[in-house]
C-alpha cells in the first residue's frame, strides 16, 4: 500500500481508507487533536454507511458509498447533535472524500452536493455557556486530586492552550519551593522573574525539545512569561508534593499518575480530566457543541473574557495569550515586572 509520501501515485487497493487518510494527515503535519477528531467522526460515518441502515445496495467500504448514503448519515445525526456540530462532522467527511478523490483512491466525492445543500452551518463564533466566577470557583473546589486541580487551575489562571500546558517542563517554572525541599533548575529566561511560568513558542509535534520528542505543538507565536499568583502557586505546590519521578530526562511538569505512570501528560489526558468533571456539573453532553460543553479551550475563553473586561487592557491580555502583536511585546517585555504582573495580580479572579 502506498503512503502519504506517495500521494501522487494512486495505490491499487486500500483496505482501510480511513486509516490511509489519517496516515496522510499525519505526514502533512496535522496535530494529534485534529487526527483524533477526524478519526472519531470518520469511524462513526464508516460504521453507519457499512451497516444495514442505509438505502440502496450493500456498502463494504466508504469508497462504495454514494450521495444517498451520505445524506442518510447526515439525517441520522439530526436530533442528537447541535446544528453546528452536524455541519462540522459533514465537513470532515467532505474533506475525507475530497482528498481521497484527489489522490486517486476514490473516483468522486459524494459528500460535495450533500454539504452544498445542507441547512446546517458551522458557527465560527458560538455564544458559549455563561459561567460565573462563583460557579467556576465551585467547580475548582470540587476537584480533589492534586494533579487534576493543578491542571485546571493552571489553564484557568493563564489561558494557555492544552498543548502548551503539556509541553511545560520543570525548567519552565520559577517559584519558591523550600517547603518541599525541591531545587528547581529554571531556564535562563526566568532569571530575576520569580513566581513565573515560561511558555515557549518552539515546541512542535515530532520535534525534540530538551531531549524529548514532543507529541503536541505550542501555537503561540512569541515565547511568553506568565505570572503565578498565590492560588496557582499553592496548586502547583500541592502537585509537586506528590509528583512521581519522571521517565523522561526532560522532567515534564505534569505527569500521568494512571496507566502511563511518570510519563508526560498528553492533551487527550487533559481533555478527559476536564470532560469528566464538567459532566459531573452538567456542563458537558456527548454531541453538545462549543456553546454547551465546557472543555479546556473554554477555560482560555473564560480567562480572556474576564481578564479583558476587568483590565480594559487588550494589550496585556494579548501578551498573556501569546497572540501576535509586536507592539504589545515590545511594550511589555521591556518593563515586564512593573506592567504585566501588576495588572495581572490586580485583576485576576480568585478560584478559592
Amino acid at each position: 500500500m502506498a503512503t502519504g509520501a506517495d500521494a501522487d501515485e494512486a495505490p491499487d487497493a486500500v483496505d482501510d481508507p480511513v486509516g490511509y487518510f489519517l496516515d496522510d494527515q499525519r505526514f502533512h503535519g496535522r496535530s494529534e487533536r485534529t487526527i483524533e477528531s477526524y478519526e472519531r467522526v470518520l469511524r462513526r460515518f464508516e460504521a453507519f454507511v457499512c451497516g444495514d441502515r442505509t438505502p440502496g445496495p450493500d456498502v463494504d467500504s466508504p469508497g462504495d458509498a454514494g450521495r444517498r448514503e451520505c445524506m442518510a448519515w447526515v439525517h441520522s445525526l439530526r436530533g442528537d447533535l447541535e446544528s453546528s456540530t452536524i455541519a462540522t462532522y459533514a465537513s470532515y467527511v467532505h474533506r475525507f472524500y475530497d482528498y481521497m478523490a484527489q489522490v486517486g483512491v476514490f473516483e468522486s466525492n459524494p459528500m460535495a452536493l450533500v454539504v452544498a445543500e445542507m441547512t446546517e452551518s458551522i458557527d465560527t463564533n458560538p455564544t458559549r455557556r455563561d459561567i460565573s466566577i462563583d460557579g467556576m470557583r465551585a467547580f475548582v473546589e470540587s476537584i480533589t486530586h492534586p494533579l487534576e486541580r493543578a491542571v485546571v487551575v493552571t489553564l484557568l489562571k493563564t489561558g494557555m492552550r492544552v498543548g502548551e500546558l503539556c509541553n511545560l517542563d520543570l525548567r519552565d517554572l520559577a517559584m519558591p519551593t523550600a517547603e518541599l525541599e525541591i531545587d528547581l533548575q529554571t531556564r535562563v529566561q526566568l532569571e530575576g522573574r520569580p513566581n513565573s511560568l515560561y511558555v515557549d513558542s518552539e515546541p512542535s509535534r515530532g520535534e525534540t525539545i530538551n531531549g524529548e520528542e514532543r507529541t503536541a505543538s505550542n501555537k503561540r507565536k512569541r515565547a511568553t512569561v506568565l505570572p503565578i499568583d498565590d492560588e496557582l502557586r499553592g496548586g502547583l505546590l500541592e502537585w509537586l508534593a506528590i509528583r512521581p519521578d519522571a521517565i523522561s530526562k526532560a522532567e515534564p511538569l505534569f505527569l500521568d499518575t494512571g496507566e502511563t505512570w511518570g510519563q508526560r501528560l498528553q492533551p487527550s489526558d487533559v481533555r478527559y480530566i476536564v470532560e469528566r468533571h464538567a459532566r459531573q456539573h452538567g456542563w458537558y453532553r456527548t454531541g453538545g457543541g462549543a456553546a454547551e460543553n465546557v472543555t479546556p479551550h473554554y477555560f482560555r475563553h473564560f480567562f480572556t473574557t474576564h481578564l479583558r473586561d476587568r483590565t480594559g487592557d487588550r494589550g496585556v491580555v494579548k501578551y498573556l495569550r501569546g497572540d501576535v502583536a509586536s507592539d504589545v511585546i515590545d511594550t511589555y517585555t521591556h518593563n515586564w515586572g512593573d506592567q504585566v504582573r501588576s495588572v495581572y495580580e490586580r485583576n485576576i479572579y480568585s478560584l478559592y
